[in-house]
């Protein structure tokens, strides 16, 4: 741990002008954060840091273009960017422009909300072939991420392969799926938009290691392919034939899950409208490898039962031909340098959200890739409020005097302030405003830069 043994600061109830508080990723569990910090009774004053030019995180890069609504949570961060004593440090990576001990130096407090930002692997051979994608990639490619503009996915083949059973994998699917009038309002890249427009796929297969009963998706996602006008969805009536187990499961199981699977049982008996694509659900079945020439050709896959609720394979293994694949298997965290880190886990080791006195975690990083977007909310909040008690107490150790515009300044980092990502905001909604879509997104590192210092 990194403790800093020094006086540590009290801070009584009535609070401390310039009681400061870095959190560190601006996705929702970092605005979050800084929404339970402006509002506490102590005189807080909260500095947003963000590695991309744009705030949000997922809900910019990561929520699919096709749900808006998901993306109005956004209104509440610009309420929380509103507030006295917030501000925004755009384009400012821990790690390559500040250490985090010199972080920790300039703050009476640091929390991490970095999320979970690299993919799980199979560990399958063939992973790693030419078409063989992580799910991530292809999200942030179609999101607009300005890391992965220079990806290019070849959408040309007939058959693509999803695997896994969330709704991250499901998002990918519908999106392949999509018609040139149901992308068209969309915020997706224009890149993205005409890739998946001229693409030759015409089956999207989505595999799943467990049944249907097992799957990690919600309902409404299952729901929403029902409504595809462009694609059929395909689901075998045996997948749903339920070994006792799955029936017990299903009975005592949650409402969304017993509506996942009424969606599937109209698709089971639902007559195939010879749409142009097909999206097939395909239960018990794990990919074993890989195939291909020096590029995906294949994906052989092996059928599984389900013993005491987990997918044991039978042995019984098929090659489905796809000339593209990508893995939905799950998100996980990296380290941040200078920060604890536990590997099995992937994220900041920590109890309720505080690692150390001074030192926090908050999101993704503290909990692991599970729950949705509000499900942050509560988990921020228990942080903030260990954070506050540790203020109170007297626990925080002590800051120095040096602000993190004059170390950045120092280093030569022309960080994007809160003005600079509105005007970001603005150039994208102008550019998409006569097209009948919410923004066109900056894409690029230096067009996103441009219009961030332009403020």
């Amino acid at each position: 741990m990194h403790t800093r043994r020094a006086q540590a600061r009290s801070i009584g109830a009535v609070g401390v002008q310039g009681f400061r508080v870095a959190v560190v990723g601006s996705g929702p569990a970092g605005f979050y954060a800084a929404a339970a910090l402006v509002a506490s009774e102590l005189a807080v004053e909260v500095d947003l840091i963000e590695r991309l030019p744009t705030p949000w995180g997922l809900v910019r890069l990561g929520v699919a273009p096709d749900h808006p609504k998901i993306k109005a949570v956004s209104r509440a961060f610009e309420k929380t960017a509103q507030q006295p004593g917030f501000r925004f440090f755009g384009n400012v990576e821990i790690g390559r422009d500040v250490e985090h001990a010199e972080l920790a130096s300039l703050y009476d407090a640091v929390v991490y909300s970095v999320g979970a930002q690299t993919d799980r692997q199979l560990g399958i051979p063939g992973e790693d072939l030419p078409g063989s994608w992580p799910a991530t990639a292809f999200v942030a490619w179609y999101n607009g991420h300005p890391d992965f503009q220079e990806l290019a996915f070849d959408l040309s083949h007939e058959r693509a392969v999803v695997i896994g059973n969330g709704n991250v994998a499901l998002d990918v699917a519908r999106m392949l799926a999509l018609t040139p009038g149901e992308l068209a309002p969309t915020d997706t890249t224009d890149a993205a938009i005409a890739a998946i427009n001229e693409a030759g796929i015409r089956e999207i297969v989505v595999v799943g290691r467990r049944g249907p009963v097992q799957a990690a998706w919600t309902p409404v996602e299952v729901g929403e392919l029902g409504e595809l006008a462009g694609a059929d969805i395909l689901v075998d009536p045996a997948d749903l034939e339920l070994d006792p187990a799955s029936e017990a499961e299903l009975e005592a199981a949650a409402p969304t899950v017993k509506r996942s699977i009424e969606h599937l049982r109209e698709y089971a008996v639902r007559e195939s409208a010879g749409k142009p694509r097909a999206i097939r659900l395909r239960f018990y079945s794990s990919p074993v490898a890989i195939h291909g020439e020096g590029k995906v050709e294949a994906i052989e896959l092996v059928r599984n039962e389900l013993v005491s609720g987990r997918a044991v394979s039978t042995g019984d293994t098929d090659l489905l031909s796809c000339g593209i694949v990508f893995r939905s298997v799950g998100y996980r965290g990296v380290p941040v340098p200078g920060v604890p880190f536990h590997e099995g886990s992937a994220t900041i080791p920590n109890e309720g959200g505080r690692v150390e006195p001074g030192l926090y975690v908050a999101g993704w990083i503290k909990r692991g890739p599970s729950g949705v977007i509000g499900t942050n909310k509560k988990d921020a909040t228990e942080t903030v409020q260990l954070l506050l008690e540790d203020a109170r107490g007297g626990l925080l150790p002590p800051r120095s005097d040096g602000t993190l515009e004059e170390v950045l300044e120092d280093k030569g980092i022309d960080a994007v302030v809160y003005a600079g990502w509105e005007a970001i905001d603005l150039a994208e909604r102008t550019a998409g405003e006569p097209l009948g879509r919410p923004r066109v997104k900056l894409c690029g590192w230096d067009e996103l830069l441009a219009a961030g210092r332009s403020a």
